[in-house]
């Protein structure tokens, strides 16, 4: 093991640790958001909005913890550009400067700045412009969301360039901004991340129906339960949908990636789908990749002598097991989770608990979700190997050449160990407020004898 392998291992860990956060704080933002929307409008109306109040500020509490981790963790990866992969950085600076530099300037300043406002707002802004700040801050996590997708896709499909000393030089910052590859990917990761923060509720809501042995207060948690299961039944058909798409641009643009995925050793007109190894569907893959079941789909044995022809001798097959089992991880965790909301919406169309097996159903589904997207990005990013940007740039040049490997395998252990920490203390965090559920609404006497709910400091 070398330098470039803990490397590997370092950025790995701490970017799979990090993306458990960020899906679930988009997806979980215009999740609370939706929630004071509609305790806003049914105020306006005259009717008792208490339990959509109750559910803003509950989940809004797991929002904010969710949060603050992300940002905690994702500021890591930007030191490790500089650290780890100085050759890497070099190479992609000019033409990731610019998308970085919207998503730190104009989306992350839009989402914090806002979002500080929403939590210090309540009681000293008007209830609509508070909303506004909310909704403010969740367009700010889906635009941050954007830029550093397409800046992913670049790599996997590098356009709007040209290479000068060595270096990328963009050319077309907006081919950078609407490549294909970044518009089938940024759809799919953020429905995905919808999908998470849907099952999150889901297993939420459950548990509190479970202790609570019904709905709660006005149906609050048969809200939130309906709520976030139309959430995930709606984001699960947007994923399916440019899942598909994305697979045509595999066979075109990284057709290893779509290889490896399915354990395809040579090129094959009708390549038939492997469900597990020995059991296959004839002719699927060539009908989900180019939408003809008689298309041609390239092997990896047959895509290596051509890439060794077209760029030098090398290693260009990824980790096919990896890349082979998370694909079918990513398949089966997600289509549980999106049948589970189908199912959910079914029993729950009675005002009527939902039995007690469902909600317990609903509980132990929650690592399905983070475990599926997890999976996705793992078969985005190790098929895509050995190259840091595709046909440009291999992971091995990438590298920082004075990093010793005593530096990188003792900075490791710190990022683990640290890492470790934090998990456990956002676990103690949300379990413990989980539990406690969700605080009361006080009410205060009005001059006219009347009673009205007043929304005090969240924090």
């Amino acid at each position: 093991m070398d330098a470039l392998d803990l490397a590997r291992w370092q950025f790995g860990v701490t970017t799979v640790y990090h993306f458990l956060f960020v899906p679930l704080t988009i997806g979980l933002g215009v999740f609370v958001a939706g929630l004071q929307t509609a305790w806003l409008r049914r105020t306006r109306r005259g009717e008792d909005g208490e339990h959509l109040l109750r559910l803003t500020k509950f989940f809004g509490k797991l929002f904010l913890i969710n949060f603050a981790m992300g940002v905690v963790t994702g500021i890591v990866q930007e030191f490790q550009f500089g650290m780890n992969w100085s050759q890497y950085s070099i190479f992609v600076g000019d033409v990731f400067g610019a998308p970085l530099a919207m998503e730190a300037l104009l989306a992350f300043f839009l989402e914090s700045t806002f979002l500080g406002l929403w939590i210090f707002g309540w009681e000293r802004l008007p209830r609509a412009v508070h909303l506004a700040c909310l909704w403010a801050a969740v367009i700010g996590s889906n635009l941050s969301a954007y830029f550093i997708l397409a800046a992913n896709a670049w790599m996997k499909h590098p356009v709007g360039y040209e290479v000068v000393g060595g270096r990328a030089r963009m050319t077309d910052l907006w081919a950078v901004l609407t490549n294909s590859t970044a518009l089938a990917q940024v759809p799919h990761v953020v429905a995905g991340a919808f999908v998470v923060a849907g099952g999150f509720v889901i297993a939420v809501s459950g548990y509190r129906i479970l202790r609570e042995g019904s709905y709660g207060e006005a149906g609050m948690w048969r809200t939130s339960l309906r709520g976030a299961l139309v959430m995930t039944a709606i984001a699960g058909i947007v994923v399916a949908g440019t899942g598909d798409q994305s697979a045509r641009l595999l066979r075109e643009q990284q057709p290893m990636k779509l290889a490896a995925a399915e354990g395809l050793r040579h090129d094959t007109a009708g390549a038939s789908f492997s469900i597990v190894p020995g059991v296959e569907v004839p002719s699927l893959l060539s009908l989900l990749a180019a939408h003809d079941p008689q298309a041609v789909v390239q092997g990896t044995d047959d895509i290596e002598r051509r890439y060794t022809a077209a760029f030098g001798p090398a290693d260009y097959t990824p980790n096919l097991p990896v890349v082979f089992w998370s694909f079918r991880v990513m398949i089966v965790f997600g289509m549980a989770t999106v049948g589970l909301s189908f199912l959910g919406l079914w029993l729950t169309r009675r005002r009527a608990g939902p039995p007690r097996w469902f909600s317990r159903l609903c509980v132990l589904a929650l690592p399905l979700p983070s475990a599926a997207i997890v999976a996705g990005w793992l078969l985005s990013e190790i098929g895509r190997q050995p190259w840091t940007v595709q046909g440009e740039l291999m992971t091995a040049a990438s590298v920082s050449p004075g990093v010793s490997l005593t530096e990188v395998a003792a900075t490791l252990a710190g990022f683990t160990l640290l890492y470790g920490v934090l998990a456990l203390a956002e676990g103690v965090l949300l379990v413990r407020h989980i539990k406690a559920g969700p605080e009361p609404v006080p009410v205060e006497p009005v001059p006219s004898g009347e009673a009205r709910l007043t929304p005090t400091l969240m924090y």
